[in-house]
């Protein structure tokens, strides 16, 4: 989770990047908040966005907060059940948890410090975990190899690893994520490939180390899943904080070395 905070009186306008999580957004804001918009859908403060959410903008104006989670699929659907009704839309969070969501913004709103707030939404979500029941144990192995093989995998290699046919893969991991294993793979291997090019990496590399067939697959990956072309994807905001806001080994985890700077990200 990060926590984001917004001072400039002007209007913000970003457009937010696919990834491969459910996102859940608690909007912080004492005036206006954030609202998103996708597929022709609006919605207003806080949100859950599921995967593929296609392409998607949030907008607001004046100052915010914002806290931003995202949840490993598998984790989503122990969460908010079955996740299927969340894939490819953003759902207002009181739709998803009642009145408890409102609760829940209370609480965070009152906190002293994101710290705090860290660790009241750590609370919450510990205590709605195993709502629902849990997934099978196969579709969490695919859906980890997956993610862990940054997309580069094979239905079939998959299925043999659990034990499973194809087809009963395909169905139980669609039924329980909300999305086809290849088309999970698909969108594994663009968020590999789009902080690659956030990285100021070349698009024909990005293309060749991702595993594209050539640069052509992946500016036509790059318009399915983000609205975007390759070099607007380069400098989008969403992705811009990313090494930031999301580092590969979490601050809070593990001591600074010596004459590191462990960033501020409150």
């Amino acid at each position: 989770m990060a926590g984001f905070r917004h001072r400039a009186p002007a209007s913000v306008d970003i457009s937010m990047v696919a990834y491969p999580s459910v996102t859940l957004l608690v909007d912080l804001s004492e005036g206006a908040g954030v609202a998103y918009e996708t597929h022709g859908r609006h919605e207003h403060g806080s949100v859950v966005v599921g995967l593929l959410p296609g392409d998607l903008r949030a907008t607001g104006r004046g100052a915010g907060e914002l806290l931003q989670i995202r949840l490993e699929p598998v984790a989503a659907a122990t969460l908010f059940g079955a996740s299927a009704e969340l894939s490819g839309t953003v759902a207002a969070l009181e739709d998803v948890w009642g009145r408890d969501a409102g609760q829940a913004e209370d609480r965070l709103r009152a906190a002293a410090s994101w710290d705090e707030r860290f660790a009241i939404a750590a609370d919450i979500l510990g205590r709605r975990l195993g709502a629902h029941p849990p997934v099978d144990p196969e579709v969490a192995h695919a859906w980890r190899r997956t993610f862990g093989g940054r997309g580069r995998v094979r239905v079939d290699g998959l299925a043999d690893e659990v034990g499973w046919s194809r087809k009963r893969l395909w169905s139980r991991f669609r039924a329980q994520l909300g999305i086809t294993p290849k088309r999970a793979a698909r969108l594994v291997r663009f968020d590999h490939a789009a902080h690659l090019i956030a990285a100021g990496h070349a698009a024909a590399r990005v293309a060749a180390e991702s595993g594209y067939v050539d640069q052509s697959h992946l500016h036509r990956e790059v318009a399915t899943f983000a609205g975007l072309t390759p070099a607007a994807l380069a400098v989008a905001p969403w992705l811009a904080v990313d090494d930031v806001a999301w580092p590969a080994s979490s601050p809070a985890q593990r001591p600074a070395k010596d004459g590191e700077r462990i960033p501020d990200l409150r």
